[in-house]
């Protein structure tokens, strides 16, 4: 993975670019402070654009904006814009209004098919922010899943085959995340997904939509072509206890391979320890810490190493604890591009909680070409 940062219209930009086969790149464009909304959103958008240049020609086919006040910024931000994007107020926490977290690729080519939801000619669905509703959280889990499972069925694939990642993305979610919970396991056991057949990799976080009342935000990443042989579970049995022993249906990080590729999706981790405990309450020096080893532990189970990241989304509980955080990251994954965001993670306890896509070279001959 190569690592770059720079500047341009008035917003930072990280990047990272992963040069082999069908090129990817991860980038994170973060406004900088000061400013009104207006033109913080202007030099977003620029350094957006510069991302052509940087990454010799890739487009981008995933965007999430983050928002520090989304009633009234949303209507602001670039309509009709053509890719899969995701909107949910998690404000930066370097002082700016916003920020965007973009996934480029090289020869896209990928298309809409309706509801937020885009696919590429080779099998890979992103699934960006749906319809609006103002159902339960327990209503809306249940919906999102099927609405993604009826599509991936249409594709000759399955909720278990063909979906790789899902995000919940939770208003108020101290008082939310049970329906969430229950709605996912009650999906999943509709359609076969047990912790014998395995779940998806996930992330519960909080966050607002932009749909006024809507108390749940879903997107997700699908591949039709996918076979159960491609797709591995990560487990990190040293540090983590199953998901299901404490009633939720997840799975700590998956692998996708490709014939020239292995992707790896980690989901939301925590400082947590093998009993389901959280570790160092309080202390967010200690959690961040032992945070990142548990997601180094994951990592070195798929193969990979920090080196191997492509980007990170860090959550917070409180905004005091930005700057240590951020610190302690830069400390043990330089150069990473990731953005620090305030939301309350879905234990109390837990006072951050980090989640990556890491991307590594491999040789699969067998596999179809990504």
């Amino acid at each position: 993975m190569e690592y770059s940062a720079y500047r341009v219209h008035g917003a930072s930009v990280s990047l990272a670019v992963f040069g082999h086969g069908r090129r990817e790149a991860h980038a994170i464009v973060t406004a900088e402070g000061g400013a009104p909304f207006g033109e913080q959103l202007s030099a977003v958008c620029g350094a957006i654009d510069s991302l052509a240049a940087a990454t010799r020609g890739m487009t981008p086919v995933w965007k999430r904006w983050f928002l520090s006040d989304i009633a009234n910024q949303y209507a602001l931000l670039p309509a009709d814009e053509p890719c899969a994007v995701s909107h949910i107020q998690q404000p930066p926490l370097n002082g700016a209004k916003l920020a965007v977290w973009v996934v480029l690729q090289a020869d896209a080519g990928y298309r809409p098919l309706g509801d937020g939801v885009y696919a590429d000619s080779r099998g890979r669905i992103i699934v960006g922010d749906g319809p609006a509703t103002t159902a339960s959280p327990h209503d809306i889990t249940v919906d999102s899943l099927a609405r993604v499972a009826d599509m991936l069925e249409n594709f000759g694939s399955s909720l278990r085959e063909g979906c790789v990642r899902t995000w919940f993305m939770v208003r108020d979610i101290d008082m939310n995340y049970g329906g969430v919970v229950t709605g996912r396991n009650e999906e999943f056991a509709r359609r076969g997904l047990t912790r014998h057949t395995r779940f998806i990799a996930s992330t519960g976080i909080g966050g607002t939509p932009a749909a006024k009342d809507q108390s749940v935000a879903f997107n997700a990443i699908c591949d039709t072509r996918l076979t159960p042989d491609r797709i591995g579970y990560l487990d990190g049995p040293t540090h983590f206890n199953p998901t299901a022993d404490y009633g939720v249906a997840f799975e700590r990080g998956t692998t996708v391979d490709y014939a020239d590729r292995r992707h790896v999706y980690i989901s939301g981790t925590a400082s947590i320890n093998n009993r389901g405990e959280v570790m160092h309450p309080g202390d967010i020096r200690m959690q961040t810490r032992r945070m990142l080893e548990n997601v180094g532990v994951l990592l070195a189970e798929a193969g990979c190493g920090f080196g191997d990241m492509a980007s990170a989304l860090v959550y917070l509980r409180d905004i005091a604890d930005a700057a240590v955080v951020d610190s302690i990251f830069e400390e043990i994954a330089p150069g990473v591009p990731r953005v620090i965001l305030l939301a309350p993670v879905c234990r109390p306890g837990w006072l951050v909680e980090t989640e990556c896509v890491a991307i590594r070279i491999a040789s699969h001959p067998e596999y179809a070409e990504f």
